[in-house]
């Protein structure tokens, strides 16, 4: 992994690194371990938007350095989501994401199809869950860099991932995520005390999810 993240990290350097301010590890890599099929989840900073050039080039040297889960003995897959400071800082929500790198977007990129920055309301989770637990691997610590996310915009946006999972199309192929989002929820939950009837709904979500799963 460490090779990995080393490769990783140069190439957001190479591109970025005039405007770069801070990238930090996040998820299961510095809270609770990773597992056999765990992505690398990286939050890059920067200072500027990304013209289209570099957008373009940065996305494609990452697509090098990642590979789906169970795919390859040496990589895993990489989640790599870019902020413009002055975009998040101070806070506001619904906040805009400049860039997401992941391999869900692999053959739209191979395609040559590239998303462009849009407003993200699970940047209030993932500030939340960088300020909590990560590892600045390039600038300041992420509780010093960014503003904590008020409780009222974290369970807003809690309710609205709830509003993604309403029936089993809105999961189909992807329930291994749907039941990491609930567990890293619920584990968020014990930090922020989340309020509990939101925790019963994902809870919900989960039942409803594991069970279509065994009777399908």
């Amino acid at each position: 992994v460490s090779t990995q993240l080393s490769e990783v990290v140069g190439v957001i350097e190479r591109h970025l690194e005039p405007t770069l301010l801070a990238v930090h590890l996040y998820g299961s890599a510095v809270d609770g371990g990773l597992k056999p099929h765990s992505d690398i989840d990286l939050l890059v900073t920067v200072t500027v938007r990304l013209d289209e050039t570099t957008r373009r080039a940065l996305i494609n040297d990452l697509l090098e350095t990642s590979a789906s889960p169970g795919e390859s003995e040496i990589l895993r897959a990489v989640e790599v989501t870019i902020v413009v400071h002055d975009d998040i800082i101070p806070w506001r929500y619904p906040a805009k994401r400049e860039l997401q790198f992941g391999e869900w977007q692999r053959n739209d990129i191979l395609a040559g199809i590239f998303e462009p920055a849009t407003i993200d309301i699970d940047l209030a989770i993932l500030l939340t869950k960088a300020r909590e637990h990560s590892v600045a691997l390039v600038g300041p610590a992420a509780e010093e860099l960014f503003d904590p996310v008020p409780e009222q915009d974290l369970f807003e946006a809690l309710n609205e991932t709830l509003t993604l999972w309403n029936s089993p199309p809105d999961w189909a192929g992807d329930e291994r995520n749907v039941v990491l989002t609930w567990l890293g929820l619920a584990l968020l939950w014990l930090v922020t005390q989340l309020p509990y009837p939101v925790l019963l709904g994902l809870g919900r979500v989960l039942g409803t999810v594991m069970r279509h799963t065994a009777s399908g």
